[in-house]
């Protein structure tokens, strides 16, 4: 006879609410997704600051929207492919500040935090990204982890 270890049972993760182009935006600001970060994600129009990219890769990520977060970065920087974590449930975004990056700038920052759960446990990501023009579009270069 095997010994098994019981111990509390972890529920599988909930899976993410279905965004819809009415639904709310996930990036935070007072619109519906179709009009805000959907209209980036499917090529009508492009993010015009930096702050607004960085809005939109972050709903990306909610969406599951790998192929825009591609397609957003920086062709140095950019990672051959991109599999995201079925796992992950991102539940939240908050700008902390941006510097340049608007219509004027050729480069910006945008410095974020973003909350997630993942396994059951609440967690998040702070950073403050990099992002730069290309070919006259913004696209994310890079970031750096701040300590919180």
């Amino acid at each position: 006879m095997s010994r098994r270890k019981t111990g509390p049972r972890r529920r599988p993760p909930a899976p993410a609410p279905t965004v819809t182009a009415a639904s709310p935006c996930p990036c935070g600001l007072d619109a519906a997704y179709g009009a805000c970060c959907g209209r980036f994600h499917g090529g009508t129009d492009a993010a015009p600051t930096a702050e607004l990219l960085m809005r939109s890769r972050y709903s990306a990520f909610v969406v599951g929207d790998a192929a825009y977060l591609l397609r957003t970065w920086a062709p140095g920087t950019r990672p051959d492919t991109l599999d995201l974590d079925p796992g992950m449930r991102w539940t939240g975004l908050e700008i902390g500040a941006a510097t340049e990056g608007s219509a004027f700038h050729q480069r910006g920052t945008v410095t974020f935090r973003a909350s997630y759960v993942h396994g059951g446990e609440p967690g998040s990501l702070h950073e403050r990204s990099r992002f730069a023009r290309h070919d006259g579009a913004w696209v994310y270069v890079d970031g750096d982890f701040l300590d919180d």
